[in-house]
């Protein structure tokens, strides 16, 4: 296994973890947007609101992603353990 092989996996792993990752932080970006363009308007200075439907819009997002999430998980691992006779010569 050459140094090539280490960067091929190091970078398909990162980019597997921005894939899943990304849903779920556009989520609670896009929620904290809306609530702060919220609490402006309203004058609400109350820092704790956000925390609250940040949560369940992301756990609804895990509900709704999870699946499609899991799956590129598996798809990198199935991938990674199909090559590994490669990985230890």
């Amino acid at each position: 296994m050459v140094i090539d092989d280490v960067t091929a996996i190091a970078s398909t792993a990162i980019y597997t973890i921005i894939k899943c990752a990304a849903p779920l932080l556009l989520v609670s970006l896009c929620v904290g947007l809306l609530i702060s363009i919220f609490q402006t308007v309203t004058s609400i200075q109350e820092q704790t609101l956000t925390f609250v439907p940040k949560i369940l819009a992301i756990f609804l997002a895990l509900i709704v992603m999870g699946d499609w999430i899991m799956n590129n998980m598996v798809e990198f691992m199935t991938s990674l353990w199909s090559d590994f006779n490669a990985y230890i010569r």
